[in-house]
């Protein structure tokens, strides 16, 4: 007899706000895929991941955490 699961999602979303608590919008992340979709849309945009490590590189600054 099977035992019973759990089913964990295959991406990562976190919603994103504002200062004052309003949504801004909805990023998920996918093991290749990086998807945004702004607050009121109803599909997301797409971009692969290794084209947005390209765009990262090329146009974000360093950082230290």
């Amino acid at each position: 007899m099977p035992k019973n699961q759990f089913a964990s999602p295959n991406f990562i979303e976190e919603t994103i706000l504002t200062d004052e608590g309003n949504k801004i919008g909805v990023i998920r992340i996918k093991p290749s895929t990086v998807l945004w979709k702004s607050s009121g849309e109803h599909k997301f945009y797409s971009i692969s991941l290794a084209r947005f490590i390209r765009w990262i590189r090329r146009r974000g600054d360093m950082v230290r955490y």
